[in-house]
Order: C-alpha cells, then sequence, then structure tokens
C-alpha cells in the first residue's frame, strides 16, 4: 500500500478539460471537486485505487500507517494514485484547491 506521485511544474492552473479526457482514455471516470483554504478531510481509506490531479490551488495529502506518516503536497498539473487500503487525509492550501479524480476500476 501506498503513494505515487508525478510532479507536472505546471504553475498556475491546468486544463481540467484535457485532464478529463486524458482520464478517460485511460478508462476512468472523473469528477471535479474544491474546496476552500484550510479545508480539511479526516484520516480514512478506499478500497479502490484514487487517481488524482491538482488543477488548481494546493494540497497537502498526509499518507500514513502506524509506522509514520509522509506529507504530499500537490500543485497544479501534479498527479497523485492511492493504493487500494492507503490510510490518507488532507489539508487544504492557503488558496483553495481544485482537483480532478477518479477510481481505478480493479482488474477481473
Amino acid at each position: 500500500m501506498g503513494a505515487r506521485l508525478a510532479r507536472s511544474g505546471a504553475g498556475g492552473s491546468v486544463d481540467g478539460v484535457g485532464v478529463a479526457n486524458a482520464f478517460e482514455a485511460e478508462g476512468l471516470r472523473p469528477r471535479t471537486w474544491s474546496n476552500g483554504p484550510g479545508d480539511t478531510y479526516g484520516w480514512h481509506r478506499h478500497d479502490y485505487e484514487k487517481v488524482l490531479v491538482c488543477l488548481a490551488g494546493g494540497i497537502v495529502f498526509h499518507v500514513g500507517h502506524e509506522a509514520g506518516t509522509e506529507d504530499v503536497a500537490l500543485g497544479p498539473g501534479d498527479r497523485l494514485e492511492l493504493d487500494p487500503g492507503t490510510d490518507h487525509a488532507a489539508t487544504v492550501g492557503p488558496t483553495g484547491v481544485t482537483c480532478i479524480e477518479a477510481p481505478r476500476p480493479r482488474e477481473p
């Protein structure tokens, strides 16, 4: 279980339509969401692989387990993939955040 980060260095904001099209080309069904500055998500996990791209603003994902926690900061264009069962929480940055995400379907 864990997380994989791909940095884009895009800065500013990212074309959400282009990212949505790329997700769909991977067989994913994306949805977009936003939160205001400083909003938080408590610790939780999913039974699916979560694929997420930051479109604007910033967010820090706290990825952890009993042995420790890693903070993963995302900015525009950065992509995070969380394995099923990975404990995580999140804190939205000072300018808020807009992300697009999708669950990756399980292989049959």
